[in-house]
């Protein structure tokens, strides 16, 4: 009973890193894709006001899945770091990278140093969630297990692809969302629109990946394909759809606001319908939570100090991401003032 408990705490802190970190590797995705220095200007200005406050702290849901997993479920920790060791350390160096990349690009005078550093976190905040998708992959398609060693086959098969682009699309739709509610907050008219678009540019490309994703899975990861069309998993890959086709309609009806929640429900649904989806498996088909889990008095503990983070640490979020929606964490500059279109 009690490592079902932390197993759940642990899926869902992995959906919130999907939908707080993945916010951000979308914003970075759009970065990549704003174009020349000129074209580029307007959107990228936008992306550094909206992330400045936040960026951050969406790494902690990273670090408590780590620790979830090197805790609760060691067996688990060590088997998929083994065989994914460099999937997940190209992850590693890519969030390195994204980071040092965003903190120096703004303060950075010279036109060069700021495309240097602008490209590095462009460029990894694309590989880093695919890396980390195709890890998922691996476990997902059941290529791994206790004992496994690492091999490419583990993160390069077609399971993994496929977790690596659907990572890649949901943070380009979280990252295109929440930056058409920042532009209107800012009072960048002329990019409300943009990613607007964008985001439902992004929202078709998930509906056309998660088609192709049924025949991967159903080849390449049947045990899994077999939870996502049937029970409680089909019931929440549906919930997940009707909320992505609830962000479509407010999108296009211009209620930027509301589709933040829908679509980070959607993400976060569907990420909830792949964990029961493999139920009772942590790897399927080898290794179970009942088997992968530590010492019950170990789980029982780390229960305790989950909830302890939850009660110190939630409020404090809530209140971070709030403020950030209202826009009283960073007023703009004199010099972001005199933007063509801002205010």
């Amino acid at each position: 009973m009690t490592e079902a408990l932390v197993a759940w705490v642990l899926l869902l802190a992995v959906a919130a890193y999907l939908c707080g970190g993945g916010t951000d590797y979308g914003a970075g995705f759009w970065d990549l894709l704003a174009g020349g220095a000129e074209r580029g200007r307007r959107p990228r200005w936008l992306i550094d006001h909206a992330m400045a406050p936040v960026w951050e702290v969406n790494n902690v849901w990273l670090i408590f899945v780590l620790v979830l997993m090197w805790t609760g479920f060691p067996t688990f920790f060590q088997t998929v770091f083994t065989a994914m060791w460099l999937p997940l350390a190209l992850a590693a160096v890519g969030l390195v990278l994204r980071g040092a990349g965003f903190a120096f690009r703004k303060p950075t005078r010279s036109l060069a140093g700021r495309r240097l550093y602008g490209a590095a976190f462009a460029i990894s905040s694309l590989l880093t969630p695919y890396f980390l998708g195709a890890a998922v992959g691996g476990v997902a398609s059941g290529r791994i297990a206790p004992g496994t060693r690492a091999s490419a086959d583990a993160w390069a098969n077609p399971t993994s692809v496929l977790a690596g682009l659907l990572a890649i699309g949901a943070s380009a739709f979280l990252g295109a969302v929440f930056l058409a509610g920042d532009a209107r907050r800012l009072g960048a008219d002329d990019l409300v629109g943009y990613f607007r678009r964008r985001a439902l540019a992004a929202l078709g490309g998930l509906a056309v990946l998660a088609g192709i994703g049924l025949g991967v899975t159903r080849r390449d990861a049947s045990y899994v394909y077999q939870g996502l069309t049937d029970g409680s998993g089909f019931l929440f890959v549906l919930f997940a759809a009707v909320c992505a086709l609830a962000t479509a309609w407010t999108l296009a009806r211009g209620a930027t606001g509301w589709a933040r929640v829908t679509a980070v429900a959607a993400v976060a649904l569907t990420v909830l319908a792949w964990g029961l989806a493999q139920r009772p498996y942590l790897i399927p088909t080898s290794l179970t939570v009942a088997d992968g889990a530590g010492a019950t008095t170990t789980l029982r503990w780390l229960m305790l100090v989950s909830l302890v983070a939850v009660v110190l640490v939630g409020p404090a979020l809530g209140l971070l991401y709030w403020l950030d929606a209202r826009g009283e964490l960073e007023p703009q500059a004199e010099a972001d003032l005199r933007e063509p279109g801002g205010r």
